[in-house]
């Protein structure tokens, strides 16, 4: 009998569960109290599985197991495969009931409370019985999120080309980076101005040693100047632009932050030219991966919000 005949006879879901769980819990018998079972039911789903392919998928040791090489090649196939059954769910739960559903958002923090609440809230009025799980994250977790199929996709930016093979980047709109201060600072009002003059400003930056931090590092230095000795440190974009209606600091922002989720009267963009300060905004979806309909209707709805800034120049 042929491998793909053994497989389709003897191969169960089932056991395929159990073996994710295995691995996810660390040993047999923590992977039983969490599927409520048996750790001898839980060795024989185990030992089918490695029966049916003819392969040894774990590595018994004193503190649990470890997957083989095949255990490794099943296991990344197995997430797939549960991944796809999840969404083709999704689509016949969609299929009974338009209007309703669920969608799983990755974004990073400034996205997730700028950009996204207005995609959600444009979306939320015509579907109110959808529901959006929104999980804020550095770029780095996202993509593993992403990978292991716990977001259905991101809302992220893209630093120059995208090179990750296993993954699509739909661009919506360029987002340039900007100088900005409260109206009552005294540089509020002078024109024009030179990057070089501001530096010995009171300045409220994002660490340099994180990916926003790379943008500022990046436009300073392409001016010849170092980074700035800033007086407070936070990726936080609620945080720097709360601290600049005192009139005193400086900061950097993206022109989306200005107008997500809300107008922003009270805070200038300063007249200086801050070269390389601009970042893509997009979608990044995994390859051939299979996105529910609601996850489409959350992506047109963002191309929709996105249109008047991507047609700024």
């Amino acid at each position: 009998m042929q491998l793909s005949d053994r497989i389709g006879r003897r191969m169960k879901l089932q056991d395929l569960h159990v073996l994710m769980t295995v691995v996810q819990a660390g040993t047999m018998g923590k992977a039983a109290e969490r599927l409520n079972t048996s750790q001898p039911n839980v060795s024989r789903s185990i030992a089918e599985l490695e029966q049916a392919l003819g392969v040894r998928l774990l590595d018994r040791h004193r503190q649990g197991v470890e997957l083989t090489e095949y255990g490794r090649a099943l296991l990344d196939g197995g997430t797939a495969v549960f991944d796809e059954l999840r969404q083709t769910v999704k689509n016949i739960e969609f299929l009974a009931d338009p209007a309703a559903g669920e969608v799983r958002i990755g974004s990073i923090p400034f996205l997730a409370s700028s950009f996204v609440p207005v995609v959600v809230e444009r979306l939320a009025q015509p579907y109110p019985r959808v529901v959006f799980h929104v999980t804020a994250a550095p770029a780095e977790t996202l993509h593993r999120d992403l990978w292991d199929r716990n977001v259905d996709f991101l809302v992220a930016w893209r630093f120059g080309p995208f090179v990750d093979e296993r993954l699509d980047f739909e661009p919506l709109f360029n987002d340039p980076h900007v100088v900005v201060a409260g109206e009552r600072h005294r540089r509020s009002r002078e024109r024009p101005l030179k990057l070089v003059e501001l530096m010995d400003e009171p300045w409220v930056l994002p660490p340099p040693d994180t990916a926003f931090g790379s943008i500022a590092r990046e436009s300073f230095r392409a001016s010849g100047l170092n980074y700035p000795r800033a007086a407070v440190f936070t990726l936080l974009n609620e945080v720097r632009l709360s601290l600049l209606a005192g009139g005193r600091f400086l900061t950097l922002c993206s022109t989306s932050a200005l107008r997500f989720p809300i107008q922003r009267p009270g805070i200038k963009i300063l007249p200086v030219q801050l070269p390389l300060a601009s970042v893509s905004v997009g979608i990044v979806t995994l390859k051939n991966r299979t996105v529910s309909p609601v996850a489409h209707l959350f992506i047109g709805h963002a191309r929709e919000v996105a249109k008047p800034l991507a047609k700024k120049k």
